[in-house]
C-alpha cells in the first residue's frame, strides 16, 4: 500500500490528512531519516503526499510547534537545526523532569509493567545486534521508547507530553551532535534503571536516570551527519 492509498483526499478530513502527514514527516525525523537543515518544501511534500498546500502547511505548522520544524521567511520550511544551546537546554530539562516521572513510576509499576519493559529492552538488544541504516533508527527508536514508557507508567499525562516532545528533540540533537547514537553501554542503564524499578528503589531509579542522561549528553559532538533526501527519507 502506498503513502496515496493510506491518505486518499477523498477518504480522510483535510485535518486528518493533516495529521497523518505531521506523523510521517515526524517519524523521519525522530528516526534520523531527515537530516537537520533539510528543507521542507511545500510543493514537493504536497506532491509526495498528493495533498494540496493548505494541508501541507497545517502539517507543517504542527512541526513548527513541537520544535521539530523551522520556518523562514521567505525560504520556507526545514526540519530544526538546534544550536548547542539548545541541545543543553534539551537535556537540562530532561534531568529537571526525569526523576519526577521515575518517582511516579515506582509507585505504580507491576509486574506485568516489569515483563513490559524486558521485552522493550530484548528489543533494544534484537536491533543491536543487527546491521544497517534501517536497525539503527530502530535501535535509536527503541531507546527513546524506553523513556516514554516510563513517562506513561508514571500516570501524568502533562508529563507525558512533554516527554514525547523531548524525546522527539533529543533525537534530533544526537542526529546532529551524536557521536556514537545509542550504545550498549546506555542499553545496560536501561537494565539498571530498570532493576531498581523492580525494587521499587525510587532514590537509586532517581539517580541512575540523570547518570544515563549525563552519559548521553556526553556522547555529544558537532559534528553534522548527512541525512537522505525527502522522498528517500519518506520512503514514497
Amino acid at each position: 500500500m502506498t503513502i496515496s492509498d493510506m491518505l486518499s483526499p477523498f477518504d480522510i478530513p483535510p485535518d486528518d490528512r493533516a495529521l497523518a502527514i505531521r506523523e510521517t514527516l515526524r517519524n523521519a525525523i525522530v528516526d534520523r531519516r531527515l537530516a537537520p537543515g533539510t528543507k521542507l518544501s511545500e510543493s514537493e511534500v504536497g506532491s509526495l503526499f498528493e495533498a494540496s498546500r493548505t494541508v501541507v502547511r497545517a502539517a507543517l505548522q504542527m512541526l513548527a510547534f513541537e520544535g521539530l520544524v523551522k520556518s523562514e521567511r521567505n525560504r520556507g520550511a526545514f526540519v530544526a537545526n538546534p544550536t548547542p544551546e539548545e541541545a543543553r537546554q534539551v537535556f537540562a530539562s530532561r534531568r529537571l523532569i526525569e526523576p519526577g516521572i521515575v518517582a511516579g513510576a515506582v509507585e505504580r509499576v507491576t509486574d506485568a509493567d516489569i515483563e513490559a519493559f524486558r521485552h522493550q529492552l530484548q528489543e533494544e538488544v534484537r536491533f543491536m545486534n543487527e546491521r544497517g541504516p534501517a536497525a539503527r533508527r530502530a535501535e535509536i527508536k527503541a531507546s527513546g521508547d524506553f523513556h516514554l514508557m516510563l513517562a506513561q507508567l508514571s500516570g501524568n499525562i502533562i508529563l507525558q507530553r512533554f516527554m514525547d516532545e523531548l524525546i522527539a528533540r533529543s533525537s534530533l540533537v544526537i542526529a546532529l551532535y551524536g557521536s556514537t547514537g545509542v550504545s550498549r553501554c546506555g542499553h545496560n542503564e536501561h537494565g539498571d534503571i530498570l532493576e531498581a524499578l523492580e525494587k521499587r528503589d525510587v532514590n537509586r531509579a532517581s539517580a541512575l536516570m540523570l547518570h544515563h542522561i549525563d552519559h548521553i549528553e556526553a556522547d555529544l559532538d558537532i559534528r553534522v551527519r548527512e541525512g537522505l533526501a525527502l522522498r528517500d527519507a519518506l520512503d514514497i
